[in-house]
């Protein structure tokens, strides 16, 4: 493309549609979904109150989106608002070079935390990581800045927590790079975490490399669980043997899925790199705000190749190269107070022709390296500069020093010849024509650095020595949203050592009232101000005030909770959202001008508060003052999307109402964040008005209808609300904030037929971890209304797994199975409690085959099928079953399929063995070592093959190829070194050193075979009594299982297993069956043991 750089061309800015050809998703599921043990990229993968979405299609259509495109002479950008706010493409117009992966389908994979995740582009990804809307529309708006700039503002609040971000994507007429500007905003009253992380795509093949600054030498995993040094990895990661020196920071290099994050940097890019095309991308960004640095890949393989299959029809492989802010690992949250905003800037940008760049900024590029007596200098910029200057310096003299014009089209390049010195004595500056410093690199010396110490598993609570620490371990189990391990426990040991240890009281205090228990909260903050104000009635924090003012305030005593508030005034940390409360019960109290003063304070301390700033212009307009307007003005300017703001302002100018509705009217939950604001003000009025904006029936808005019209005594309209609310579909109706407890424990009292809002209450507690409250609220439900399948099935997950009453769980879920006939995710979980219950392999088929036709809506239901096929000897009906259908593992789930492949045809290739049809055999087997695409994955090049290269040595042996024969043997010798647990997708199952000893057995090698099996039974004797301890660094772990595991019980399972399989390779059978048979009084459905209760060993 011919661009002229010196003309003047303006940002264009235009909303198109466009059509992409997309795979759909099937509906999210109306079931309420309690993950409560569910890990996701390394923290909590709960996902209520969002529905989840657990089956992609396999079908294509083409579907229209409504697109932005920001476009200047030198980049052409694409955003889709409806898909998470994402950049779908970036194309640098200057080489046509798509500068980040584009992917021409839309084609969602189960990547994401409720579901639906699409590869390509820039996601951004927040408050926790792959965004739990990503998939979801975000608000939008455009603006066109005084110096020719043009911006989109994207907009969006969590669902879970109710924080809050604004974007703003801008771009310049004469920049090749696009501006990103972020602000994380807290609107709640409580503290919340959140992290950043751009997750640009990057296309890779053979010649791509990813760039991290040239003092980056150590890189860790999520969590910071395992380190490897950089680029060039020496050690065991993601246990691949790099102990040759690979580069990995080649795609080529890196055979399985692998993230690594840097340890830290004191430069401000990440980028990319291909070296064949001369193009790549840069992130620019403080590393002060912006330190983190990842790449991400699925690997270069088999494996990888099966999730490019997932995400895309031919736009091949990718990475992610990450970028994170206020955050530098995963996960890694930071807190947000209440009311607080933090902001920050980040940059993206093509480059060309550079090579690998060793520094950059936001105007230039710059490269420096030395090849034998070759010293290489190159230079880029993102805009026109004339006359700059390239200088080579080695300290005091100029080696290089020429003038040249750099811009986007045109990169500096040049070498000189000189072996006179390193590369550590030379400065490279790019100058622009005033002599201002555009970019400038000076190489450090090698030298050994110290390989920082992966981190520790914080201790179990009677383990650790102070309070002090027991309060830091809580916090960051709070602020890290851990999975597994939970802060309570850490706050009550500390309390149980001081009572009134004020931080922990504090802390603990703050988890009732979370889960909307505001009087037993209250204890805890009074105990903390006891112990705070035990010498110093002035203390330098005022949160403990603070809080029990909030605890207060829920419970209607106002005026003890605004003594609370004023004497939080006092410090500085609580002053400004303090001064916010009081407000809003001066308003309460229709006191206006001591709320207007109250509320003037808090802006004094946070101007930009749109909270406050609605407060303010509500309290303006009611005392009719002429500044409201201007006020209102201002305050857009801060955000235009601040629905309170615009509420208000609609009052003075009705089409700033169609704004408002433009922003939220299809989303409830944040029309009831604006309507909070008014109840809890006290303006009914405005609450209902509020309510207004959302048009659509549900439940939840007739219920605030009906408490909004109490307060207005409205009494014929607050019973027709609850009894609409009452009568409306309860379909993914999932209440989630601390209001939502006070109108549903409301409408119980005014409206006590109504067996929906007790369901409703249920679901909030449950999801909060308040089972006995949830249990009751069901259970009351079901008396109410006994023909409501979800309450039953939520009852029965209760008794499993809270009351330790199985045989009702069951007796509830066939209930609600009867109820509901066609809801296939309980065909799944009954199947689920049946196997747990251990129901006869026979009767389970039977189940599953009588509702195949909801059995075949899900790959879990149907992957259970197969299983059971398997289990119960009809292995080639389990074979066909899976060659007829397309799977879709979630992300960290593979295995599952692929396992009852291997497990089919091995049992196949075992019964022509028998028949003595060994070339059949040997088909087979080598059909199970390559899954087919539909199978949805790959093999792992890590995996061993130990069970079916043994069947291949002995078949191959039979048929006289004893080169085969032993080659195959020798496989099976190796792998896993010692037996372990096996978790994880890529886990090797320890039952595999049972085949390992089998073949060092025929090989004659009996010294290493009855190693193995001994090996086996050592392990099993010695952990059978272990107490089981989730991972504390897991990562993944995505099974949507409701119904919890014994983990106790399944070590104990996998041990006797473990020492039958030692005691058949002794051949000590009687000992072996002994062990088997304690494994069928728990169990009737371990696929090991089916498999090996008839085990008779070959003779080679």
């Amino acid at each position: 493309m011919n661009i002229d750089i010196s003309a003047d061309e303006p940002v264009t800015l235009k909303e198109i549609d466009l059509t992409i050809p997309t795979y759909g998703v099937a509906k999210p599921e109306k079931n309420p979904m309690f993950l409560e043990d569910r890990v996701y990229q390394g923290s909590s993968g709960k996902t209520y109150p969002f529905p989840v979405t657990e089956r992609v299609f396999d079908e294509k259509h083409d579907k229209t989106y409504k697109a932005v495109i920001l476009e200047n002479k030198y980049i052409q950008i694409t955003f889709l608002p409806e898909l998470g706010g994402r950049i779908y493409r970036i194309l640098d117009k200057t080489n046509n070079y798509d500068f980040v992966y584009y992917n021409h389908v839309i084609k969602p994979a189960l990547v994401g935390l409720a579901g639906p995740w699409i590869s390509g582009g820039i996601e951004f990804n927040w408050p926790q990581h792959h965004r739990p809307d990503t998939f979801s529309p975000v608000n939008y708006y455009t603006k066109i800045n005084s110096d020719g700039s043009k911006t989109i503002w994207m907009s969006d609040i969590d669902q879970m927590n109710g924080t809050k971000i604004l974007v703003g994507f801008t771009m310049y007429p004469d920049k090749a790079y696009l501006k990103v500007d972020e602000t994380f905003s807290n609107p709640t009253d409580l503290p919340q975490t959140f992290l950043w992380w751009a997750n640009p795509a990057v296309p890779v093949n053979e010649n791509t490399q990813s760039i991290f600054p040239p003092d980056v030498n150590t890189v860790f995993d999520h969590g910071k669980r395992a380190v490897s040094d950089f680029p060039i990895a020496t050690g065991e990661y993601y246990k691949v043997d790099y102990s040759e020196g690979v580069d990995i920071s080649r795609y080529k290099n890196v055979p399985v899925p692998t993230s690594y994050m840097a340890a830290k940097s004191k430069y401000d890019f990440l980028g990319n790199y291909d070296h064949q095309k001369e193009a790549g991308l840069l992130h620019v960004a403080d590393h002060h705000t912006s330190p983190g640095k990842k790449q991400w890949t699925w690997g270069h393989g088999d494996f990888g190749q099966s999730w490019d299959h997932q995400l895309t029809d031919n736009d091949g492989p990718y990475i992610e190269l990450m970028v994170g802010t206020f955050t530098d690992n995963q996960p890694d949250f930071s807190w947000l107070n209440p009311h607080e905003e933090k902001h920050s800037t980040e940059y993206f940008m093509p480059y060309k022709a550079v090579g690998a760049v060793k520094n950059a900024t936001i105007n230039a590029a710059v490269n420096l390296e030395k090849d034998g007596d070759t010293i290489l200098i190159a230079a880029y910029a993102t805009s026109v500069f004339s006359n700059a200057q390239v200088i080579l310096e080695k300290e005091d003299e100029v080696l290089l020093n020429e003038k040249t014009t750099l811009s986007p089209i045109e990169t500096f390049t040049t070498t000189i010849q000189n072996d006179q010195f390193e590369l550590h004595e030379l400065t490279l500056k790019v100058l622009d024509q005033d002599e201002n410093v555009l970019v400038q690199y000076t190489p450090e010396p090698e030298k050994i650095e110290a390989i920082p110490d992966a981190a520790k598993a914080i201790p179990n609570p009677k383990d650790i020595k102070t309070n002090d620490e027991l309060f830091n371990a809580g916090q960051h189990l709070e602020q890290y949203r851990h999975a597994s391990f939970r802060p309570e426990n850490y706050y009550l040991e500390g309390l149980k050592r001081d009572k009134f240890d004020k931080r922990i009281n504090d802390a603990y205090g703050l988890l009732p009232y979370r889960q909307g228990l505001f009087v037993e909260s209250e204890k805890y903050f009074r105990r903390a101000l006891e112990r705070q104000n035990n010498h110093n009635t002035n203390p330098v924090s005022g949160f403990p005030s603070y809080h029990l003012g909030l605890s207060l305030e829920k419970q209607g005593k106002y005026a003890e909770a605004y003594d609370a508030f004023y004497k939080a005034t006092w410090s500085a940390d609580t002053k400004s959202v303090s001064f916010v409360a009081m407000a809003k019960i001066k308003i309460r109290e229709n006191d206006l001008d001591n709320a207007l003063k109250f509320i003037n304070q808090a802006l004094l301390f946070n101007y930009n508060d749109l909270t406050a700033r609605a407060i303010k212009a509500h309290i303006l307009i009611l005392m009719k003052s002429d500044q409201a307007e201007k006020f209102l003005k201002d305050s857009l300017e801060i955000d235009n999307s601040a629905s309170a703001v615009l509420f208000e302002y609609s009052k003075i100018n009705p089409d700033y109402l169609d704004t408002l509705k433009h922003f939220i009217d299809t989303r409830l939950n944040d029309v009831l964040d604006l309507v909070q604001l008014y109840l809890e003000t006290g303006q009914y009025a405005d609450a209902l008005s509020a309510l207004n904006i959302y048009e659509d029936d549900n439940p939840l808005k007739s219920y605030y209808e009906s408490y909004i019209y109490s307060k207005l005594d409205s009494q014929e309209q607050v019973l027709a609300s609850a009894k609409l609310g009452a009568s409306l579909s309860p379909d993914y109706i999932f209440p989630n904030r601390l209001f939502d407890v006070i109108i549903l424990e409301y409408m119980q009292n005014i409206n006590p037929k109504d067996g929906l809002a007790p369901y409703y209450l249920g679901n909030l507690y449950y999801d909060r971890r308040i089972y006995q409250k949830a249990q009751a609220l069901w259970e009351k439900s079901v008396k109410l209304d006994p023909d409501y399948a979800m309450s039953y099935r939520n009852l029965s997950i209760v008794y499993y797994n809270k009351t330790n009453q199985p045989k009702k769980a069951l007796e509830y879920l066939e209930k609600a199975f009867k109820l509901d006939p066609k809801n296939a995710r309980l065909v799944f979980e009954l199947d689920s409690l049946y196997q747990k219950m251990n129901h006869s392999l026979t009767d389970r088929l039977a189940f599953l085959e009588k509702h195949l036709d909801l059995v075949e809506q899900r790959d879990d239901s149907y992957i259970q099928l197969v299983t059971l096929l398997n289990e119960t000897g009809r292995y080639k009906e389990a074979y066909q079953k899976l060659m007829d259908r397309i799977f879709h593992p979630w992300e960290g789930g593979e295995g599952k399929v692929s396992s009852q492949y291997e497990y089919a045809l091995v049992e196949l290739a075992k019964q022509d063995i028998a028949n003595e049809n060994y070339t059949t055999a040997i088909e087979k087997l080598n059909r199970a070592l390559v899954y087919p695409r539909s199978l949805g994955e790959g093999k792992l090049p890590t995996a061993n093959n130990n069970v079916i290269d043994f069947y291949l040595g002995y078949a191959y042996k039979q048929i006289n190829d004893t080169q085969q024969a032993n080659e195959h043997l020798r496989l099976a010798t190796q792998g896993l070194e010692k037996p372990s647990s096996a978790m994880y997708y890529n886990d090797q199952p320890s039952d595999t050193i049972f085949y390992q000893g089998l073949a060092f057995e025929q090989l004659g090698q009996t010294k290493e075979a009855n190693g193995k099996f001994h090996a086996l039974i050592s392990y099993g004797e010695k952990h059978i009594f272990d107490n089981f301890e989730m991972d504390y660094f897991a990562v993944s772990l995505p099974d949507a299982l409701l119904f919890k595991d014994n983990h106790k019980s399944l070590n104990v399972i996998d041990c006797y297993y473990l020492i039958a399989l030692g005691y058949l390779g002794l051949n000590q059978v009687d000992k072996a069956h002994t062990m088997m048979d304690k494994i069928t009084e728990l169990t009737n459905n371990h696929q090991g043991m089916l498999r090996h209760c008839s085990f008779k060993k070959f003779s080679l």
